[in-house]
């Protein structure tokens, strides 16, 4: 299913922050990604819940300031594992969690006009 972004927070990001800087932020967000999805993996391989919640807790923040509020949501459980110490019971979460960061990949790319 493709990712579905509020485009009335979405449409406010750009208002307040301007259309370039909105394109920065996305640059940003998919650089760090990368990073926050090792960190993630990382840290459930290391069974280190407090690195886990502080990774999931981030991709919540991005997610949710762009209006990928499905993403938003999946960080946030994710988050809860960590948060309640319970990363045997991650399952398939994060490799959901990842499917749905591609589909909001493309949805942002395809709202900053293919860029």
């Amino acid at each position: 299913m493709p990712a579905e972004i509020d485009l009335k927070t979405f449409n406010y990001l750009k208002a307040t922050a301007g259309d370039d800087f909105v394109g920065e932020l996305i640059d940003t967000f998919f650089g760090e990604a990368v990073g926050t999805f090792a960190a993630l993996h990382a840290s459930l391989g290391a069974n280190n819940a407090e690195v886990f919640r502080r990774a999931a807790h981030s991709l919540k923040s991005s997610a949710n300031t762009f209006g990928a509020l499905r993403l938003g949501k999946m960080a946030s459980e994710l988050e809860q594992f960590g948060r309640s110490n319970t990363l045997a019971a991650v399952g398939d979460a994060l490799a959901l969690t990842e499917a749905e960061y591609g589909d909001v990949q493309t949805a942002l790319r395809r709202l900053r006009g293919g860029a």
